[in-house]
């Protein structure tokens, strides 16, 4: 086997990934990802231990641990460009020797813990709930370019949904799936819904600001999908990628969405960074006692 190009998989004078800015001592097993840079030391200020903090463009990275449990937070980003990112270099740190260039003879699976915020679009999920995903549709094109087979069950879902979608949209559809192991550990006894991740904030999730949306239709189509009983429950813009890739590089994943709107009632939390707050805390409790 040949080591892999340096174009290839690019690492920075130090040793470490290029964008992530890590090496492989600096990741524990267990990863939560959060959007936003500023959330990170929102998550690790309830660590008991903080023995690394690093940042590199989007991409801020807390390590420690909590009742001896190690954790690392990351920041993502926004949207599935990132996760493309992220995804593909945390793999290289656990799961290739950056020395040698080749991969690992045992892979690791790491657990990837989506923690992010949410707009759901059913009229009964309340504001200032948790849902985890189920499973996640995508409407970007990232996972078009890796190779993976649907499951049964993904396969059943993304034909229904590409019967539902508009047909004039040209839209091209993945479906990706929570590990199951972690939704049995941290989700049980969550309100769990399948996400809708979207290529962008405003016409790609059926907002009209000032520019027209060309298809109208689409919020009213994700609304009315239904099979057997299963439903798009919320959008977001990562979902999706983390669970296909995570599917693809053999980690386990799951995504936590903290509703703070609801599209279909028009409504948004009065009181978003405490409701967030609660459910940080909520979760992080769980990941140490269980992983």
């Amino acid at each position: 086997m040949k080591p892999i190009a340096e174009s290839e998989l690019i690492l920075n004078k130090d040793g470490s990934v290029y964008h992530l800015h890590l090496l492989p001592e600096d990741l524990a097993d267990t990863v939560i990802t959060v959007g936003d840079p500023d959330r990170v030391p929102r998550v690790s200020r309830y660590f008991d231990t903080i023995e690394l903090k690093k940042s590199k463009r989007e991409f801020v990275t807390h390590t420690g641990t909590i009742n001896g449990k190690r954790i690392t937070v990351m920041s993502s980003g926004i949207s599935t460009d990132n996760i493309d990112i992220v995804l593909n270099e945390l793999d290289a740190l656990v799961n290739i020797d950056l020395k040698t260039r080749l991969p690992k003879t045992q892979l690791l699976k790491l657990n990837i813990i989506r923690i992010g915020t949410s707009g759901a679009i059913q009229a009964d999920i309340p504001v200032d709930s948790l849902l985890v995903s189920k499973a996640a549709f995508g409407l970007d094109t990232l996972m078009h370019y890796y190779k993976r087979e649907n499951t049964e069950s993904e396969q059943q879902l993304l034909d229904e949904l590409k019967k539902a979608l508009p047909k004039n949209g040209g839209f091209v559809p993945y479906v990706a799936s929570a590990d199951t192991g972690l939704m049995s550990k941290l989700g049980y006894d969550t309100l769990q819904g399948i996400t809708f991740t979207a290529p962008g904030f405003y016409a790609p999730q059926g907002r009209e600001v000032r520019a027209h949306n060309a298809h109208p239709e689409f919020m009213n189509a994700l609304q009315r999908f239904n099979l057997n009983g299963q439903r798009i429950t919320n959008l977001e813009m990562e979902t999706a990628g983390i669970y296909g890739l995570s599917s693809v590089l053999g980690h386990r994943a799951i995504s936590f969405n903290v509703i703070l709107a609801n599209r279909s009632t028009l409504t948004f939390s009065k009181q978003p960074e405490k409701i967030v707050d609660n459910y940080i805390r909520r979760l992080l409790e769980r990941i140490a006692d269980i992983l």
